[in-house]
């Protein structure tokens, strides 16, 4: 084949409706991602609010719980029902969940519009990536990949300013108010724009093995992340460490259940064997996801108690990571072929050096450098993440492909999950199970970090044998 004959005719997919389609199927990130980074960002103003500084934790893992069930569910919908319907009902769900977050007088509440909000953002992630795989031929996918982590860097850069301006300028509150209005028009507008060929995504597709839901994989998954969760209550050694272990082998045990059924999982055989670039690729993607959870999860509470660095300061060094994250991604997404081992394993380098880098850059409150470890970690995801999951869905059988398509964000969710989860035990150890305080945010700095080396070694060794298979 000749290199004209592989070149993809970009003039006649946007005749065709279907990349334009995929672009308005991707604002669907826009709200997700917004609304990650958001969170995080406005928690030093919410935990004076209500309180609750202890369940830091658990507002990220129970967001990551619901996205992972509103992910398995919409692989699955799409093949029976409508785009179009899954869309308008993920849109719904998202505003729904921003309602009950903006009215929240309490943490329970909250991290019930959290778990709302992960349902309906969890959805329009999927969507996304599947309609990549079902949709369009593998040559153009990393272009694709790309235009994914564009969007999702621009509402991840949007989400803390949103955050920020809104906690310091009015409330908190209205910074969920403007992402349900954004979830209703996400809706509307889904109603309208696809409607008129809202089934032709599927219809190549209409034999598909119409599969019994994975009730049992998912609640071993959501009962796992709670355990380890709690573990993080009211440390005591004993307690703590059972109720760890106990989360861990439950999430070792949903692996277990997955591959027991094949007319419904969640993940491609063997996710884990390290034989194969499923393997390798899934293990740096789940290692570097637990990883990195802790930048963006705690640095605002540690930034503005410890330092005194504003929540709009918070913001955009938060911002700089994601808009890294999407620059490095559209300007590598065309290198050939023959650069992508050097890529793959330069971007997993770049992640674990920004770890180490937080590592000693947060407890000193040294924010140029905290900005460049920002910008590291965000490039090393921008270069090799779009190319990696090439490989793995590429690396799939047939049979399998749009299991891996969706396995990918899915395994990146799990990762975020578990990673919140014990990102909140190490941060309670070191002292905000006591409250809010410099002192408290001086005992947790450094070991949110460091604890997490390990996992970071760990995805640059999968990376590199990811980049060696190729």
């Amino acid at each position: 084949m000749t290199a004209d004959a592989a070149r993809p005719d970009w003039r006649a997919l946007w005749r065709s409706g279907d990349l334009g389609r995929f672009c308005f199927v991707s604002l669907g990130i826009f709200l997700h991602a917004a609304n990650e980074t958001m969170g995080a960002t406005i928690m030093p103003a919410m935990v004076r609010d209500i309180h609750g500084v202890e369940f830091v934790g658990w507002s990220f893992a129970v967001y990551e719980i619901g996205s992972i069930v509103a992910g398995a569910a919409s692989g699955r919908l799409v093949s029976l029902v409508s785009l179009r319907a899954n869309m308008v009902i993920a849109g719904l769900l998202f505003m729904a969940g921003c309602i009950v977050c903006a009215l929240a007088p309490s943490m329970p509440w909250f991290l019930s519009g959290r778990l709302l909000e992960g349902f309906g953002g969890g959805g329009l992630v999927a969507l996304a990536f599947v309609s990549v795989e079902r949709l369009f031929p593998r040559i153009i996918w990393p272009q694709l990949f790309a235009i994914i982590s564009v969007i999702w860097g621009v509402a991840a850069f949007a989400g803390p300013l949103l955050g920020a301006f809104a906690a310091e300028a009015i409330s908190w509150r209205w910074a969920f108010g403007a992402s349900a209005l954004g979830g209703l028009a996400m809706a509307v507008a889904s109603y309208m724009v696809l409607r008129m060929r809202a089934a032709k995504e599927i219809g190549a597709r209409a034999d598909e093995t119409r599969s019994s839901f994975p009730y049992e994989v998912l609640l071993c998954l959501a009962a796992s992340v709670i355990l380890i969760a709690m573990a993080g209550l009211a440390i005591q050694p004993l307690r703590s460490s059972l109720l760890l272990v106990a989360g861990l082998i439950g999430i070792g045990l949903v692996f277990v259940l997955d591959a027991r059924r094949p007319d419904s999982r969640l993940f491609p055989s063997r996710p884990f064997d390290w034989r194969t670039p499923i393997g390798t690729g899934m293990t740096m993607i789940a290692a570097f996801s637990v990883a990195t959870c802790s930048f963006g999860l705690y640095a605002p509470l540690i930034l503005t108690n410890l330092h005194g660095i504003s929540l709009l300061t918070s913001g955009y060094i938060i911002a700089s990571e994601s808009i890294s994250w999407s620059v490095l991604s559209i300007l590598i997404a065309n290198a050939p072929p023959r650069h992508e081992r050097l890529i793959i394993t330069l971007g997993a380098f770049m992640i674990a050096g920004g770890v180490a880098g937080f590592a000693y850059a947060v407890p000193a409150g040294a924010v140029p450098l905290i900005l460049a470890c920002a910008i590291l970690q965000g490039g090393g995801f921008g270069i090799a993440w779009p190319f990696v999951t090439r490989m793995i869905v590429a690396a799939a059988p047939t049979s399998e492909r749009t299991i891996a398509s969706s396995a990918v964000p899915t395994m990146q969710r799990l990762g975020y999950a578990v990673g919140a989860a014990i990102a909140g035990i190490i941060a309670n150890a070191g002292g905000f199970s006591h409250g809010v305080s410099a002192e408290t945010a001086a005992g947790a700095a450094s070991w949110l970090f460091v604890a997490f080396l390990p996992l970071a070694a760990i995805g640059c060794f999968a990376g590199w044998k990811t980049a060696k298979s190729i």
